[in-house]
């Protein structure tokens, strides 16, 4: 794991060094509620939005966390030199050019007898670039639909003189249906530049899946919470619930408790094979004023990541406020 033009994930999430896990995810639902570009109406809020998941990405998990503290390394401060004449008249000028020196014409040039002849020297052999690899999160609607990302990629290179400068390049990466959390996308000959005319490298593109506002994800299967008022649960009835397909509704019957998972099955994410996980619906029975704020919440977050035409559709469902 390489971080992204060595960034300060901390920074971005806006938590210090020492926060607990509980307080990064409070740091991340609070700037993807701000954020999201469905939501907000800053120009540059999918940039941010971006920056913000791919440090919850890291951060979240105790073992890339630790991975990450140990390669990141803060910006090194320029160091101040006072110019010649306030260290005196007589004390040495600093380098203003770094000397290479000239190439060795030792060897260039061979003896026979009394006078001289050019030989050819040598060419280096040519070597292949380095192999890349960077960490893109993804959508669970990228999981579920497929889709498209773009990735930037930043690597060092050396001109024919050995001076070192940063580049880099942006490529269009296809996300597959079906894509699971840790799989290596490669995209052959875009890694690191040969030299001396060696092929490139290749770019290993590993993925994550962004946490979601509305599902917990447990392998192929997804968790929703459905809140219902103690009549509805007691009396059986019919909800209206979201899946990434669209959504649909969820038959209550009399006597449910508070708890109860009530299984969809197949509306969870799919495979590269075809096969797809379950949709768990997990009810939880509370009172009206915690069902409105509830809906509150949820209708701002489903207005984040769906259609248009799917919007709103959690209003006035859970037992008809």
């Amino acid at each position: 794991m390489n971080p992204v033009n060595n960034s300060d994930y901390y920074q971005d999430l806006g938590v210090e060094r020492t926060a607990s896990t509980a307080d990064i995810k409070k740091a991340y639902r609070k700037l993807a509620r701000q954020l999201h570009p469905d939501v907000s109406d800053d120009p540059k809020a999918e940039e941010k939005f971006k920056v913000v998941v791919r440090a919850y990405a890291i951060l979240k998990d105790s073992e890339k966390r630790q991975e990450y503290d140990k390669l990141y390394k803060p910006p090194r401060k320029k160091h101040f030199s006072s110019p010649p004449d306030r260290q005196g008249r007589n004390a040495p000028r600093a380098k203003e050019f770094e000397d290479f020196g000239a190439p060795d014409t030792a060897n260039a040039f061979k003896s026979r007898g009394s006078g001289e002849q050019r030989t050819q020297q040598q060419a280096p052999a040519p070597e292949r670039g380095e192999n890349v690899e960077v960490s893109i999160a993804v959508l669970l609607e990228q999981v579920f639909h497929g889709g498209s990302t773009e990735v930037t990629v930043e690597w060092s290179e050396r001109n024919a003189r050995g001076l070192s400068r940063r580049v880099s390049s942006t490529y269009q990466v296809s996300i597959p249906k079906g894509i699971k959390e840790g799989q290596r996308l490669r995209l052959a000959g875009k890694g690191g530049p040969g030299r001396n005319g060696g092929d490139p490298g290749d770019l290993y593109i590993v993925v994550t899946i962004q946490p979601h506002p509305v599902y917990r994800m447990e392998g192929r299967d997804l968790y929703l919470d459905v809140p219902l008022l103690p009549g509805l649960a007691a009396q059986g009835g019919s909800v209206e619930i979201p899946t990434l397909a669209g959504n649909v509704a969820l038959n209550i019957r009399a006597g449910t408790s508070s708890g109860k998972h009530l299984r969809l099955a197949k509306r969870g994410l799919p495979s590269l094979h075809g096969d797809a996980g379950d949709l768990y619906a997990v009810v939880r029975i509370v009172g009206q004023e915690e069902v409105r704020t509830f809906e509150q919440e949820l209708q701002a977050q489903i207005a984040a990541i769906s259609a248009s035409k799917s919007r709103g559709h959690f209003k006035n469902k859970f037992g008809g406020l």
